[in-house]
């Protein structure tokens, strides 16, 4: 099967309802983004487990915000992640009882907490972190460092784009 059939069957090219066709690049770029994002839906599984058999990959994401941006309010991170304050609750009681996340006061409003990693879950964020940033090296060794800061580049610019469209 050639490049044009697979294309083909792909449905590239045709005409979408009520319209013109979409331009080739549109579904490369679906491909290659839907592949990307299996891709690093298992890594992110892996990497949960790298930080403690128990946890749960999306709670992954919980660790490296409260790593990149310090001490949190729920509600913030429930917004930051675009998730209903439920969910944000269970998985960070699912930290802290492995003990990776912990609450003290707000100084801003006692009736509030702010989450914050623990000297353990920092530490095991930390380790898993310079692995992936490893593993990137890796794949990425051949390289130029100026196509690494233009994939970043153009990653940005993807994510605030969704941003600003929601």
């Amino acid at each position: 099967m050639t490049e044009d059939d697979v294309r083909r069957a792909a449905g590239e090219g045709q005409p979408e309802a009520g319209g013109e066709p979409f331009a080739p690049e549109y579904y490369a770029l679906e491909r290659e983004l839907t592949f990307f994002l299996r891709r690093a839906r298992s890594e992110s599984a892996e990497m949960a487990r790298e930080v403690h058999p128990e946890l749960e990959p999306a709670a992954y994401g919980l660790l490296v915000r409260l790593e990149a941006s310090g001490p949190q309010r729920a509600t913030a991170l429930a917004w930051y992640f675009g998730v209903g304050k439920g969910t944000i609750s269970r998985q960070l009681s699912a930290l802290e009882r492995l003990g990776l996340v912990r609450r003290r006061p707000d100084p801003l409003d006692g009736r509030a907490a702010l989450l914050e990693l623990t000297e353990e879950g920092g530490a095991r964020v930390a380790r898993v972190r310079r692995l992936r940033r490893s593993e990137y090296a890796r794949r990425l060794g051949s390289w130029e460092r100026g196509e690494i800061a233009e994939l970043a580049r153009l990653l940005h610019r993807l994510n605030a784009d969704g941003e600003d469209a929601g």
